[in-house]
């Protein structure tokens, strides 16, 4: 599940159906990025994947997998 907002309202609404689905909670996880003046606040909502192609589900840092992040035009996975 990947969600960029600035509407908090907009990021509970997407909440919902993860937990209504059992989707484990420590897979979620929520980045708010403080505006200022010129720029409001945006929330991102990421979720944890595990890589199945890693050796015993560990990368070479030690991740056993991905947060799955939002930007702007596109997604992109980091460790």
């Amino acid at each position: 599940m990947i969600f960029e907002t600035q509407d908090e309202a907009e990021l509970r609404a997407q909440l919902r159906p993860l937990r209504e689905a059992g989707i484990d909670p420590s897979t979620i996880r929520i980045d708010m990025l403080c505006g200022r003046l010129v720029q409001p606040t945006t929330y991102r909502l990421s979720r944890f994947v595990t890589d199945p192609g890693c050796e015993a589900g560990h990368d070479s840092t030690g991740a056993s997998g991905s947060w799955v992040v939002s930007q702007r035009g596109g997604t992109a996975a980091r460790a």
